[in-house]
């Protein structure tokens, strides 16, 4: 596909990393000439140097050829009006815009074609905050991944050196987790991710990819050796877009202080939270944490726009007693680096919302995409279409699949045929139209199924694509 990303930030540079390593034909857009430099050095892909708001510049990039539109700088306005200009001279099938402002995307009517033409909008600090949001419903957890709108769930949980699962083989999880069906559908060890075979064993120090029916989620959990403490108090560093959309999401549960360093910024909190205890000062201050009772934190999140503070306010909430602790990192290498005994969980923003991003670019008809472990695997929601003449896999047992090499499937969710007769067909949301069936050998795949696939290496995606493709004759 021939695709143009406004933007060579964090969010677009990293999203053309991957785009590019899958045969893209890619071009990018951005005001700033050494970014442009740094991407062209290290990526296969054409680059322009202007207004991306400009049909000139757009017309440069070959928008006239162009099949989607990534319109990721920071600016909502840029993005927009982008969008609007790749509608009107360009007709770009597929135009995807970034928009950290609420106020458009609550007039859907802006964002239509006959205004903005935006066809799919993303906020990637709601993004960021709904996934912090399940970190804390599970706090041992390293990540919480929904597929089939929350029907299932992946979840990935470090192996302490104490574990009951420590030795134990892969088969001999329900031994453990009697009440639920699980799989264990990879393991990341050290900087490799394994695809998890009946008999491998398991190590201490092994991050264990689960998946789950959402509703047995905490019965896996305990089979796994999580202690059930769930959190009370929350403190948040930095009060940024993101610190305040996860304190109001969280605030009438929780008990929450929030830190930031900017007094007129803790003065415009105080009008839009609640009961939220605000804080003027320094996150990294040692007597300010510990005057607050840091130590006495379930959850620690540092959360503001310098990486180094996040990382530093972690080291030291963690080592004055904060069961757990949470940095927001938007260079991968450091959150790699730093994701260790020390602080618990490092997340990349960029990485997030680029889980969002590859839903609309993944050929065929994919339903959610989670990137893990930063990148170097990746877990997809694929819905099948076709009958066994035009698809490859309908009809067919799972064992009968050419499965790529690392690519495993986890569970399936199947549209309950009763509920589907004499009327509209039920939303995933609703438990009693969809029915989550973990995936057997002998598991059949019919139309309609979301069948949740785990890579453990993302370069077998394109192979995966071709599988799940349905024919030419297909109507």
């Amino acid at each position: 596909m021939k695709i143009i990303i406004l933007g060579a930030g964090q969010s677009g540079a990293s999203v053309a990393e991957i785009l590019v390593s899958e045969r893209n034909d890619l071009t990018i857009v951005d005001t700033d000439e050494r970014r442009l430099r740094a991407i062209q050095e290290r990526l296969d892909l054409r680059t322009v140097l202007g207004d991306a708001t400009l049909p000139s510049v757009l017309r440069a990039a070959q928008a006239g050829d162009a099949d989607i539109l990534l319109a990721v700088t920071h600016s909502d306005h840029v993005n927009l009006c982008a969008c609007r200009t790749a509608e009107t001279l360009f007709n770009i099938p597929t135009k995807i815009a970034f928009l950290r402002s609420p106020d458009y995307t609550e007039f859907p009517e802006l964002l239509s074609a006959n205004s903005f033409a935006v066809d799919h909008n993303i906020c990637p600090e709601q993004l960021v905050t709904d996934y912090i949001v399940r970190l804390i419903e599970f706090p041992e957890a390293l990540q919480v991944l929904e597929f089939a709108q929350g029907l299932v769930s992946l979840v990935a949980v470090r192996i302490a050196s104490d574990g009951v699962l420590v030795g134990q083989r892969v088969a001999d999880i329900r031994k453990y987790v009697p009440r639920a069906e699980v799989r264990i559908m990879g393991i990341s060890r050290g900087d490799r991710t394994l695809v998890a075979e009946g008999d491998t064993a398991i190590e201490a120090g092994d991050e264990l990819f689960c998946l789950a029916a959402t509703q047995e989620l905490r019965d896996v959990m305990r089979g796994l050796g999580s202690k059930e403490r769930p959190c009370k108090r929350i403190m948040i560093a930095g009060g940024g877009n993101t610190g305040l959309r996860l304190a109001k999401a969280t605030e009438a549960k929780f008990v929450i202080k929030l830190i930031e360093l900017d007094s007129a910024r803790v003065q415009d909190l105080a009008y839009r939270l609640g009961r939220t205890l605000l804080l003027q000062g320094d996150a990294a201050d040692e007597a300010l944490l510990a005057n607050e009772g840091i130590g006495n934190m379930d959850f620690f999140l540092a959360m503001t726009d310098d990486e180094e503070t996040n990382i530093v306010a972690c080291l030291l909430a963690k080592k004055m007693g904060a069961r757990r602790v949470l940095a927001l990192i938007n260079r991968g290498v450091y959150a790699n680096l730093v994701q260790s005994d020390r602080i618990d969980i490092a997340i990349s923003p960029a990485q997030i919302a680029l889980s969002a991003l590859m839903i609309h670019v993944r050929r065929g008809d994919v339903a959610a995409v989670h990137r893990i472990r930063h990148g170097a695997a990746e877990a997809l929601e694929v819905v099948v279409h076709g009958d066994a003449t035009t698809s490859k896999v309908v009809g067919r047992r799972i064992e009968q699949l050419a499965l790529p090499k690392g690519v495993s499937i986890g569970a399936i969710v199947r549209p309950n045929q009763a509920a589907n007769l004499g009327g509209p067909e039920p939303q995933p949301s609703d438990a009693s139209g969809y029915q989550v069936l973990m995936a057997q050998r002998d598991t059949q795949i019919q139309s309609g199924d979301h069948v949740i696939v785990f890579l453990a290496d993302r370069k077998s995606v394109t192979q995966l694509e071709r599988l799940f493709e349905v024919g030419i004759f297909f109507i």
